[in-house]
């Protein structure tokens, strides 16, 4: 049975840390391997896109198997932890590798990096999986998940300015090719670091052997597909992870193209990333004055304001354009508190309900949709790119047509704030609050299975 009562403040540090190695894996390549594509080695804007998107795809499709096999992993650790510790450390070799293209022919560049990123994606899905799963197993309070959630995101949200800062950073300072390879190699050791740390912290969480449900995983998934609540949750969470991959696959651009600023990458990263690590607890207070629920449409809402702004990007005081993804950062909290506070919520329910637990299933299904959320967006945002008329080389600095800087501010703002927008439409649907919650929490009345 999982614990009730608040949870020791070091184990929700330790898990929070994992965030350490999502935030770097979830934010680096998502900025850096587009350009890196285009810029570097010359690989055109279509192509590019293809080779980002597929190893994510590849995860869709790997995250459901991952989640199944750790639900039926047996280990004296607990069934999740193990992974952390066998999958991070592949991932971090993985991504140290990922930017260290030998200098070859074009096509044989190419296909290292996609057959790098293919590896690094199947050792993150079997990281990422056991890891969101964990926080369903360790309490079964709803604020308490709001709690943990709330040192996970403000961790992450710390991981994603630094990482985000001083890849880009790392890359000018040392150089073309070499200061790729620089930043990957920096960026493993963080990953590393996250992942050690989370194995580390976790050790003294409440250890709970699940009991997996009966049937292939098939059966499992269709009736994961059944949950109303989960379903709709996701869609939203999905379309939104579309809109931030887009976001994040042009800052480079946005900043080097648009604004025309050494540096503005930087500056752009610390400006969506910092209000989130002042801010991550207002939100979670504020969820629960009003709900989670109401608390993700609000963080939405402001997230999509923010990114309209941007849109003044190619006339707008540069000031003015900061203050605008300062505004991503205000909202982009929220949207990451709520919803991973909302999912080890539905598949509780479903596990009190059922008697059977289907949290990988539910945790795989999640980071999958994520993972192909994250991955449309740059592929989509290279498709805006190619329609625009964007001219890939591989010395870099090279004049865009205007239609191309268009094409990476509409792609970097509106695009992104209408996907926002839309995912509220499937966010209304979701039904689940506290009182709900807390009644599947408690032993199944008489006659119900």
């Amino acid at each position: 049975m999982p614990a009730t009562e608040r949870l020791p403040r070091g184990v929700r540090f330790g898990y929070g840390s994992g965030s350490v190695a999502t935030g770097a894996f979830g934010t680096v390549p998502g900025l850096m391997l587009l350009p890196y594509l285009t810029d570097s080695l010359g690989i055109a804007a279509l192509a590019a896109g293809f080779i980002v998107f597929a190893p994510k795809a590849w995860d869709v499709v790997l995250n459901p198997i991952a989640g199944r096999i750790s639900d039926r992993t047996v280990d004296p650790r607990g069934p999740r932890r193990p992974w952390l510790l066998r999958a991070g450390t592949g991932l971090a070799i993985g991504f140290a590798l990922l930017f260290a293209a030998p200098e070859m022919g074009q096509y044989a560049e190419a296909a290292w990096v996609l057959v790098l990123f293919v590896a690094c994606a199947t050792a993150y899905a079997f990281f990422q999986v056991p890891y969101v799963s964990m926080p369903a197993e360790i309490t079964d309070s709803y604020d308490e998940r709001t709690r943990l959630m709330t040192w996970r995101v403000a961790i992450l949200a710390f991981t994603i300015m630094l990482a985000g800062a001083s890849a880009p950073a790392i890359r000018d300072a040392v150089g073309g090719r070499a200061g790729y390879r620089v930043m990957g190699l920096a960026m493993a050791a963080i990953i590393l670091l996250g992942v050690v740390s989370a194995y580390l912290g976790t050790r003294r969480a409440p250890v709970t052997a699940p009991h997996p449900g009966a049937g292939t995983l098939r059966d499992q998934l269709r009736i994961v597909a059944t949950a109303d609540d989960f379903r709709h949750l996701l869609t939203t969470f999905v379309v939104q992870a579309l809109a931030t991959g887009c976001m994040l696959a042009g800052v480079d651009y946005l900043a080097s193209d648009v604004l025309g600023r050494d540096g503005a990458t930087t500056i752009l990263f610390v400006c969506f990333v910092g209000p989130a690590l002042v801010l991550t607890p207002a939100w979670s207070a504020l969820g629960t004055r009003i709900g989670k629920k109401r608390g993700y449409t609000a963080s939405s809402v402001v997230l999509a304001v923010g990114a309209l702004l941007a849109a003044t990007a190619q006339s707008a005081p540069v000031a003015l354009v900061y203050a605008a993804v300062v505004l991503v950062g205000v909202g982009y909290a929220g949207c990451q508190v709520f919803p991973m506070a909302m999912l080890p919520d539905a598949a509780s329910v479903d596990a009190r309900r059922t008697g059977s637990s289907r949290v990988g299933v539910y945790t795989g299904v999640w980071t999958a949709g994520e993972t192909l959320g994250l991955a449309l967006g740059p592929g989509v945002f290279a498709l805006v790119l190619a329609l625009g008329g964007y001219r890939s080389s591989t010395g870099g600095d090279v004049a865009q047509p205007d239609s191309a800087l268009t094409a990476i501010t509409l792609g970097f703002s509106v695009l992104p704030a209408a996907l926002i927008i839309l995912s509220l439409l499937w966010l209304r649907r979701y039904s689940l609050d506290a009182g709900a919650v807390d009644v599947a929490a408690d032993p199944a009345p008489e006659g119900i299975a």
